[in-house]
């Protein structure tokens, strides 16, 4: 399955983001799907996963609350909403896809998009 990711831009600490990440190439319906992000320098982090059917979700600690995962399988994308955002959420954000269960590391991930830059500044 190919990942296309979107959506990524500048926002002041306090705004709003959403992430898209399209898929295609395979049956959307039938992966898990997760947010990762990365700052230069530093090792790949997870961020939120949500199951195949969208009633399952995970978060790391650092969002809950502030960002929401979702998906649209008719429509073969998953999102992530972010709120109340703050500078050191400033990162690389990547959508990735694996075909098991609600998984947090990175080397669990199956296919990878490309990155979108997310930028708060304060």
């Amino acid at each position: 399955v190919q990942l296309q990711a979107s959506g990524g831009g500048l926002v002041q600490a306090g705004g709003y983001l959403r992430l898209s990440c399209a898929a295609s190439g395979g049956t959307f319906s039938t992966y898990v799907m997760g947010w990762f992000r990365q700052v230069s320098g530093k090792e790949r982090e997870f961020v939120a996963a949500i199951g195949r059917r969208g009633s399952t979700t995970g978060y790391a600690d650092s969002v809950k609350g502030r960002f929401t995962i979702s998906r649209d399988n008719a429509k073969n994308t998953v999102f992530l909403q972010m709120n109340s955002l703050k500078p050191e959420d400033t990162a690389a954000y990547y959508c990735a896809a694996r075909r098991s269960g609600i998984g947090t590391v990175t080397s669990e991930y199956d296919f990878w998009g490309q990155g979108t830059q997310v930028t708060v500044s304060s």
